[in-house]
């Protein structure tokens, strides 16, 4: 039996709506098929990847995928799912931001398909080139007024206080144009995206009808949440990006590693191309062994392998054991700094430790003793640990050889109460 993408993507949760014979579009021909992603910063983020995995599973069932970087259309802001207009950015910050954006496409699409292979675009490309007298007569004609008051990005805008600005008013205009322009030029009779681009996806739809007289599709995935109702893709330290400049594999892997019970089939479904009985597996150890979260694990090594590679996912292992007592001599000063973070820390001059500073006065220093008393008696109790080696002598000192990268030295006391002590000169 001939493999179904539009089944894969159902059973996977994928389909949140579709304008009806997609289904029958996709069964029948191998059509090309755009998504658009907008380039508002130099790096996509985990929420992007729904519909980036989406257009790699449609190439691997076949289907010929067109990336659209966002260059033109990010010049007038799209107002889909935004509470306010964001502020513009300048020309050269886009033009900059598509770039860095288009290397990250290849971690998800194949490029060098001699059978389909994936291409990258941007919208800049053309919609800088309109004369706007044209645009207006040959486009603005197609639609209402009426027809885009209806859509619920513009009414819920106008809806709020600060209402809606022309400009941003005009985007569903041009994103109309950019599926006409890629109808023409690459026959591409599919645009997918997110649920909260509906309305621009179906107004595109309706302006192929108008103008060329023709049947094109459209598609849409669900906007992830989590299921306590918070935002998708946010951690503490803010947005989970793929550059990681900005998000280290570390701080990647931790978000995948955290996924809630109650999340994380959902995801697997979503974001991996694990098959169904794997993923099946992975379902029911939730259920019966929730606390070795096997299936957390699984998830955050395919995610960290995908996005930044099988190196960066050993390093992120490495530095998740760390923190459970594994081996950190091998880890660079940045990931030391990323993976301590979170835990107390405290500064000392290198000075103090040329001559060797006793083990009991840096406790008392870095706070996980309040006296040297209580520091020698939790060495001979054997629950103090150097860099995660255990110091059982009460009286062991602490030197400049102890130094990791040259600049750290981690302690603890237990098995979870940290310090990271800083030798500052």
């Amino acid at each position: 039996m001939k493999p179904n993408i539009f089944e894969e993507l159902q059973w996977r949760g994928m389909i949140f709506d579709r304008v009806e014979g997609v289904q029958d579009l996709l069964a029948r021909e191998q059509v090309t098929v755009y998504n658009g992603f907008d380039v508002n910063a130099d790096s996509l983020h985990v929420g992007h990847i729904v519909p980036l995995i989406a257009l790699a599973r449609l190439q691997r069932f076949g289907h010929h995928p067109i990336a659209l970087a966002g260059g033109g259309t990010t010049m007038i802001g799209d107002p889909s799912g935004k509470k306010s207009e964001r502020p513009l950015l300048p020309l050269e910050t886009i033009h900059a931001n598509a770039d860095a954006i288009k290397k990250q496409l290849a971690h998800f699409l194949d490029f060098d398909s001699k059978r389909n292979p994936a291409r990258v675009m941007n919208n800049a490309d053309w919609l800088t080139r309109l004369n706007m007298i044209e645009f207006m007569r040959d486009i603005g004609k197609n639609f209402t007024v009426n027809y885009m008051l209806a859509k619920d990005s513009v009414r819920t805008r106008l809806e709020r206080e600060e209402g809606l600005s022309f400009t941003e008013f005009t985007y569903m205009l041009l994103q109309s144009y950019d599926f006409l322009y890629l109808y023409d030029h690459y026959g591409c009779r599919l645009q997918t995206g997110g649920s909260d681009q509906w309305g621009n996806i179906t107004a595109g739809v309706e302006l192929i009808r108008r103008m060329r007289g023709e049947q094109v599709f459209g598609m849409v995935y669900p906007l992830i949440t989590k299921s306590d109702g918070t935002k998708f893709g946010k951690s503490e330290s803010g947005a989970v990006w793929l550059d990681p400049a900005r998000t280290s594999p570390y701080r990647f892997y931790q978000f995948w590693l955290n996924t809630e019970d109650r999340d994380v089939v959902n995801y697997l479904k979503y974001f991996t191309f694990l098959e169904r009985t794997e993923i099946e597996e992975l379902a029911a150890s939730v259920i019966e062994k929730p606390e070795e979260r096997a299936a957390q694990r699984r998830l955050a090594r395919v995610m960290t392998a995908m996005v930044h590679g099988e190196t960066a996912l050993e390093r992120a292992e490495q530095a998740s054991q760390a923190l459970f007592g594994g081996d950190i001599s091998g880890l660079t000063a940045a990931e030391i700094s990323d993976i301590f973070s979170d835990v107390p820390s405290c500064e000392l001059p290198r000075s103090q430790l040329e001559g060797g500073l006793p083990l009991v006065d840096l406790l008392v220093t870095a706070g996980l003793a309040k006296s040297r008393g209580e520091a020698r008696r939790s060495l001979q109790e054997g629950g103090i640990y150097l860099n995660n080696c255990r110091a059982a002598d009460a009286s062991q000192l602490a030197g400049v050889a102890d130094l990791l990268e040259g600049q750290f030295i981690v302690l603890r006391k237990g098995k979870k109460n940290y310090t990271l002590v800083k030798v500052l000169g």
